[in-house]
């Protein structure tokens, strides 16, 4: 009974010590306590990726938060890449243009917007408290194509207000671009049409989600033709994770070495 007693004991510690190990090993600072992230800063993790994603309409087999989820994962693979990044949390309130507007993506139930002021704002905030925890390297990154002037407008005025520090502040247009035209051409490649790889919540589009995160997509409803005034442009049907894995390769391979020639020290 003694042994018994003993053999639990140690499975029990053993089972107790997985989080913190699995914590500490994390990319993602909202895993991590201050004092792992301060110790991690202090052995060298002195970039931070912002990810912006976006809550919208991707018709109606793709979920809201498709930017989100997606950001978030990428943002992760290209922190792990570089050796010495972590992750930042999502930015999931980003401009979607007027909150009464009667097109585009705010004619659709669950897609969120702020003013282009208030998006930079809380930015530029984010970045000086990264900063202060002692970044010297903020790397913002974008899901979606709305925002990328603002990301490159926070970018500078964060290096103009820094000009006198070691800190700098990187916008990474290649992250996005990566997912649209090189991406496309890869798919191209495959036998898809322009038709079908689209714009929005296309194959293009949903082939990359399920790569990420199939859980995003309702497969039960991939077989359905679009139709017009349901969200997409493009032809989800001949969506697959393999397609998509192809994006998720030029993403973040292109996005590595984008921040590597930044981050020159």
């Amino acid at each position: 009974m003694k042994l018994a007693l003993v053999a639990l004991a140690l499975v029990l510690s053993l089972f107790a010590a997985l989080p913190a190990v699995a914590a500490t090993e994390s990319v993602f600072i909202e895993e991590l306590t201050w004092t792992e992230l301060r110790d991690a800063i202090a052995t060298g993790r002195t970039t931070i990726i912002v990810p912006v994603g976006g809550t919208e309409q991707s018709g109606p087999h793709m979920a809201l938060g498709k930017h989100n989820v997606r950001a978030h994962v990428l943002a992760g693979r290209i922190a792990a890449e570089l050796g010495n990044a972590l992750v930042a949390p999502v930015v999931a309130y980003v401009p979607e243009g007027p909150v009464d507007a009667t097109s585009g993506h705010m004619k659709y139930p669950g897609t969120i917007t702020v003013p282009p002021d208030a998006f930079k704002a809380v930015l530029e905030a984010a970045a000086r408290s990264f900063r202060r925890a002692g970044f010297r390297d903020v790397v913002l990154i974008g899901d979606h194509g709305g925002y990328q002037s603002e990301l490159a407008a926070v970018a500078a005025r964060l290096n103009r207000e820094w000009a006198a520090t070691p800190v700098r502040a990187h916008f990474i247009a290649e992250y996005y671009r990566a997912g649209v035209e090189p991406y496309a051409q890869a798919l191209r490649g495959k036998g898809l049409t322009d038709t079908q790889i689209g714009l929005h919540a296309g194959a293009a589009d949903t082939s990359l989600m399920l790569a990420v995160d199939p859980r995003m997509v309702r497969a039960d409803r991939l077989a359905a033709a679009p139709i017009a005034g349901d969200g997409t442009a493009g032809d989800a049907r001949p969506s697959t994770a393999a397609f998509g894995q192809l994006g998720v390769d030029l993403i973040v391979a292109r996005s590595v070495n984008a921040i590597r020639r930044a981050v020159v020290r």
